[in-house]
This record gives C-alpha cells, sequence and structure tokens, in this order.
C-alpha cells in the first residue's frame, strides 16, 4: 500500500468488518510497555503526526532519557476504533513493577488516572475486585514494548524482558511488538539481535518526531503508518476465531491473582 492507501486503511479501520464481526469488542487498545524515558510518549505523538497529517503537536508529554514523565495511564485516540495508550513505565523490572505492569497491560487499572505503585498483596487484590464494578472487557489488547538503543541492557536484564514478553503474550493472546526507538544514536542491529534471541516476531526501529525535529518526510511517516498497519494484521489474526471477551478477561484476572500470590509468597 502507498501511504494514501495506509491512512485510509487505518482511519477506516472497524471492527465490525472482521470475517466474525465484533465478537463483542468495540475498540483496539495499542499498549506501551516499557522503562522510563524510552520514548512511549513521543511514540504516540509520531503516530498522530503521521496518521492526520497536521502540524504537529505534543499530545503525550515525554521527559527525558533517564527519567519520564508519565504517571497517568493516559489514552489518546488515533481513530474512532484504536486508541494508544501511554502505560506508567518502570526504572526497573523486579516483581513490583512487573506486577503493575501486568495490571495496566490487563485493564485492571482505569484509563486517564494516576497509576499508584501498590506493594501490598491485599491492595492488589482489591485492585482487582474493585475493578469488577465497571469491567473493561470490550477492548481487543494489543501490547508493544518501547526500548531505547541509547540505553545498554545489563546482562541481568535480557532473560527478565524475555520472561516479560512472554507473560504479555499470555495475557493478550498476542506476542509484543517491539518498537527501538533513537535508532540513529545506538547500535540497533545489536538490540534487533538481542530481541529476537528473546522470541520477538515484529521489530521496529524509529526516530520519533519531536518539537525540535518533526520535518515530514516519507520514509519516517511510513515508519509510524506501518507500525498501525501490523497492530491491525495482528488483531485481524486473533479476530479470524471465535472471541468470548468476558472469559478472556477472567483468564487475565486469574494470571494475576496467580502473579500477586507467588510475589507474596516469595518476599
Amino acid at each position: 500500500m502507498d501511504i494514501g492507501q495506509l491512512k485510509e486503511y487505518i482511519l477506516s479501520y472497524n471492527l465490525n468488518s472482521c470475517p466474525l464481526g465484533n465478537q463483542g469488542y468495540n475498540r483496539v487498545l495499542i499498549q506501551l510497555m516499557g522503562f522510563l524515558g524510552h520514548g512511549k510518549s513521543s511514540l504516540i505523538n509520531s503516530c498522530k503526526y503521521a496518521l492526520h497529517n497536521q502540524v504537529f503537536k505534543t499530545h503525550a508529554e515525554s521527559g527525558s532519557a533517564d527519567g519520564g514523565l508519565t504517571v497517568v495511564r493516559n489514552a489518546y485516540p488515533l481513530t474512532h476504533t484504536i486508541t494508544m495508550v501511554d502505560n506508567r513505565g518502570c526504572a526497573v523490572l523486579n516483581p513490583l513493577e512487573t506486577g503493575e505492569f501486568y495490571a495496566q497491560l490487563g485493564n485492571f487499572v482505569p484509563l486517564n488516572e494516576r497509576v499508584e505503585w501498590t506493594k501490598e498483596f491485599t491492595d492488589m487484590l482489591n485492585l482487582l475486585e474493585d475493578s469488577d464494578v465497571e469491567p473493561n472487557f470490550t477492548d481487543i489488547i494489543v501490547p508493544i514494548f518501547v526500548y531505547s538503543v541509547k540505553r545498554e541492557i545489563a546482562a541481568n536484564e535480557v532473560e527478565e524482558i524475555k520472561t516479560f514478553l512472554k507473560a504479555c503474550r499470555d495475557l493478550t493472546g498476542i506476542f509484543p511488538i517491539i518498537v527501538l526507538t533513537h535508532k540513529t544514536s545506538g547500535p540497533f542491529f545489536k538490540f534487533r539481535d538481542l530481541f529476537e534471541g528473546m522470541g520477538a516476531e515484529e521489530i521496529f526501529s524509529v526516530e520519533n518526531y519531536t518539537s525540535e525535529d518533526n520535518l515530514k518526510t516519507l520514509g519516517r511517516h511510513l515508519q509510524f503508518l506501518n507500525l498501525i498497519l501490523k497492530v491491525l494484521l495482528n488483531v485481524n489474526f486473533r479476530m479470524s476465531e471465535e472471541r468470548n471477551p468476558r472469559k478472556e478477561r477472567a483468564e487475565r484476572k486469574k494470571f494475576l491473582a496467580k502473579y500477586f500470590h507467588e510475589r507474596e509468597t516469595q518476599k
């Protein structure tokens, strides 16, 4: 597809057109996960810029490479059907912050509200129970793991990230798409090989648009449009079989309850 066809396909995408209909889903939720300051917010700004061809705007505030600003689980609609979520990032993939990631990814943390890291087992169970008051089971979730090639991966982190990515796949049914940011500022091929070794199926390398560098180019726009297209192709594949959104939410809840219990017993 050329750039015009890509935009048209994305902008007109509707879950009702899936082979078996929407099956109870009404939104594609692209969930961005990753470490603090690796470019999740800038990726959202870039995708909106590429898709809508507007004057560049900072929709999601981005932080420094060693900081990160997002503490609210903010949602940013791309279309009537597709929304990107800027989840709160982590400093390290320890059991506490990994559990919080899973809670966000499983849609047990409300959108557009502040995310508080919760250490107590009872608080996490209360979080799961409270989410049943207004359960969200109508989003089909696609995870994206964002990593900056400017940050070295420590040897002990490789196995942690690999375990995390597999758990994201088990939670959502889709292996996280890997987006490597700052592609011109680090050894991209080294990171591509590392993530392929972790089981990654789709790896994109991008240079995000920023307030300082937002000159439109065809190649750069295509990076972000093709990323959104890959998300939708994953959704089409998942929706080609019979789905039960209520049951799938219940399975995510069981996964989290088991994880929190195991985390508590290992203290």
